[in-house]
This record gives structure tokens, C-alpha cells and sequence, in this order.
């Protein structure tokens, strides 16, 4: 009797030790599963973070010229900024629309349409200076889009004024939208300072 009750109590002992070492099993597989998942997630976040996107307005093709540059040298996807009412191609019917949305606080209704604009991280915002600022439509731009979180890099066209000239308004355009800017930059096709901002701002290939 004594020797059936100590194989009993071998039966239990080893059943007990055997469903310890499964459960065991079971929880690092689970583990491991659950780190994976978090790891391609956290990829995706990572690569996600990565992307960047050129948004330009360009009048008279010179900030559309640049803007392409730019892409060549960073990989970033690509869109153009255009107003639904075209702008006059005669310079000087352009200057009295423009200045007349400058003097009336006009913003134009723009037609772009940004899609997914949650999947970039890096936005850069390109324009000509027009009376030592961004033109209206740069207004529109913010207007219509949320730039929440978004690293805003401006970069300009103009001959004469520098990008300094153009920063007030454009720092009040990110921080009402939540964004972070950056100093930005006048392309004035001018390819080593414009590498040197790049790899400076880790925007380059």
C-alpha cells in the first residue's frame, strides 16, 4: 500500500512539473511574439518618421524649378501648391492680384489635395518671397491642412531677400499648427550651400 502511495506521489510530482515547464513555454512563446509584434510596429513607426515632402507654390516656374532640385537630393515625395483661380501670367496683373490679397488679408482657395499627409514627418515648404514674405496661399496652405507635430523646412526663390525676411510669418503659420520650424534656406542655385543645409538638417539621401 505504501509503495502504490509513492508511485501516486511520483505520478503528481512529475504531471505538476511537466504542466509547469508548458506553461512556461507557452508564456515565452507568447513573449516573443508580443516583442516581435512590437518590433515591426516600432519599424514602422521608425520608417514611417522618415518621409518627407516637398510643398511648393511656384508663379513663374523658378520655385518649381528649385523644389524639383531639392527632390532630386533628399528623395522626398513631391506635390504643387496651386490656387483654383489661376494667377495672371502678365507680371504685372500678377503683382496687383497678389498685392491685393497682401493688403486684404485674402487667402485663396487652393485645389491641391494632400493626400495621407499623416505619413511625413519632414515637410518642406517652398515659395517665392513676394513683398518680404511668404504670398497669401502659404496661408492657405496652413489653413487647410494640419501640420500638427510636422517639422516644417521652408526654403525660398527670391533674388534679393533672404529667407530671414520671410521667417516671422512662417513662425507663426508652424507654431499656430503645432509645428516645429527650422531656420530654411534661399535657393539661389547655389549647389554646395544647398548640400551643406541638406546634410546639415539630415535631409539629404
Amino acid at each position: 500500500m505504501r509503495k502504490i502511495s509513492l508511485i501516486i506521489v511520483g505520478v503528481i510530482a512529475a504531471a505538476g512539473v511537466l504542466t509547469g515547464l508548458y506553461f512556461a513555454h507557452a508564456a515565452t512563446t507568447s513573449k516573443n511574439s508580443s516583442d516581435v509584434s512590437r518590433t515591426k510596429q516600432e519599424a514602422g513607426k521608425s520608417h514611417q518618421g522618415n518621409k518627407k515632402l516637398i510643398i511648393y507654390f511656384s508663379a513663374s516656374g523658378t520655385t518649381k524649378a528649385a523644389a524639383e532640385v531639392i527632390q532630386s537630393k533628399t528623395g522626398a515625395d513631391i506635390v504643387r501648391l496651386q490656387p483654383k483661380e489661376k494667377y495672371p501670367d502678365d507680371y504685372n496683373n500678377l503683382v496687383k492680384v497678389a498685392k491685393n490679397q497682401l493688403d486684404n488679408g485674402i487667402h485663396p482657395a487652393i485645389k491641391t489635395t494632400i493626400p495621407n499627409l499623416k505619413r511625413y514627418r519632414t515637410i518642406l515648404v517652398g515659395f517665392p518671397t513676394w513683398w518680404h514674405q511668404p504670398p497669401m496661399i502659404i496661408h492657405s496652405l496652413f489653413d487647410r491642412y494640419n501640420f500638427s507635430n510636422k517639422i516644417i523646412v521652408p526654403f525660398t526663390t527670391s533674388s534679393s531677400d533672404p529667407m530671414s525676411r520671410s521667417m516671422p510669418e512662417m513662425r507663426k503659420l508652424a507654431q499656430a499648427d503645432g509645428a516645429k520650424i527650422t531656420s530654411g534656406f534661399r535657393h539661389d542655385n547655389n549647389d554646395d550651400a544647398l548640400d551643406n543645409f541638406l546634410r546639415n538638417h539630415h535631409l539629404n539621401q
